[in-house]
């Protein structure tokens, strides 16, 4: 069976007995001609389904790699594998050339990770119509970004986790990932947020030994602390301002301060340093659009 055969019996399959939308049928269509495509180039003559070997469908992945990002050969691969599996049921082939072949793995994308100048405009724009919920609401920012911890770490934080020590202050994380606990130092700038929320705190009648409570006493949610930190971002123009954002930009700034990986491995709670070393290459993405903003030679070579 010629390698055209082979495709459109493929097609008219996917088409006619598995009801595959015309666009996905015509999809696939796309992929297998440039496999064919490539093949026939590449070996002077046109393709026979039964002679594609692993070899040749790794050497077309490779192919695919700098004019294409992961996500997309990963399709490609998933095309070739269907068609190469119905030739397989179809008793045209005796194995799949595809089946020893792994998707390329795709890039995590870097954390997020706001400027020293947009966080600090977020913590001023908490704005709440009662005095009590915006003094909560500023303390909850000074502390995702002012200790690094993660929304469900900071509502689990209890009143009395809050430690007062000379010169500042710690709070013990009881409830981090893993069910592991930590001791992260507090800013100045936290403490201050949580004692005037303090203050103010009794005015919910407590029904809860939680640090940040809701309107009824009760422990704030994850759920709420997004939606009001959502809320607050949006009356600035900024989107993707999360309190896992604080986060990243807590570690971010560090790094750039010069903090070493490990201290901040141990303010992060990350149970291995692989984790936080992330963060080098946020802090060099950052480093890298500062110098081509700033530098003479970078403006120069733009168009």
């Amino acid at each position: 069976m010629t390698f055209h055969d082979a495709r459109e019996a493929f097609l008219r399959h996917i088409e006619v007995e598995r009801g595959l939308a015309a666009l996905t049928v015509a999809a696939y269509g796309r992929d297998l001609e440039a496999f064919r495509a490539f093949l026939a180039e590449r070996r002077g003559e046109e393709p026979v389904p039964s002679k594609v070997d692993t070899a040749q469908v790794r050497a077309y992945l490779a192919a695919l790699f700098g004019t294409h990002d992961p996500r997309s050969i990963s399709r490609k691969l998933s095309a070739l594998r269907t068609f190469f599996r119905f030739l397989v049921r179809g008793g045209e082939l005796a194995a799949d050339p595809t089946a020893r072949v792994r998707p390329p793995k795709r890039r995590k994308p870097l954390p997020r990770a706001l400027s020293v100048d947009d966080t600090f405009r977020v913590v001023e724009q908490v704005q709440r119509e009662a005095p009590a919920l915006e003094a909560r609401d500023r303390a909850i920012v000074e502390v995702l970004y002012g200790a690094g911890l993660r929304v469900s770490e900071c509502c689990g934080v209890d009143a009395a986790d809050v430690q007062r020590e000379a010169g500042g202050a710690l709070v013990r994380v009881r409830r981090g990932k893993g069910g592991k606990e930590r001791i992260v130092p507090l800013g100045s700038k936290a403490v201050e947020a949580i004692d005037r929320w303090l203050v103010l705190r009794a005015a919910l009648r407590p029904r809860s030994d939680a640090l940040f409570i809701n309107a009824r006493g009760g422990r704030l949610t994850p759920r709420s602390v997004q939606r009001h930190l959502a809320a607050s971002a949006g009356r600035l123009g900024l989107d993707g301002v999360t309190p896992h954002a604080l986060r990243h930009s807590f570690a971010t700034h560090l790094l750039d301060g010069g903090v070493d990986l490990r201290s901040i491995q141990e303010l992060l709670g990350h149970a291995s340093i692989s984790s936080t070393q992330i963060y080098t290459k946020v802090s060099l993405d950052h480093l890298m659009k500062v110098y081509d903003e700033a530098h003479p030679h970078a403006r120069r070579s733009k168009p």
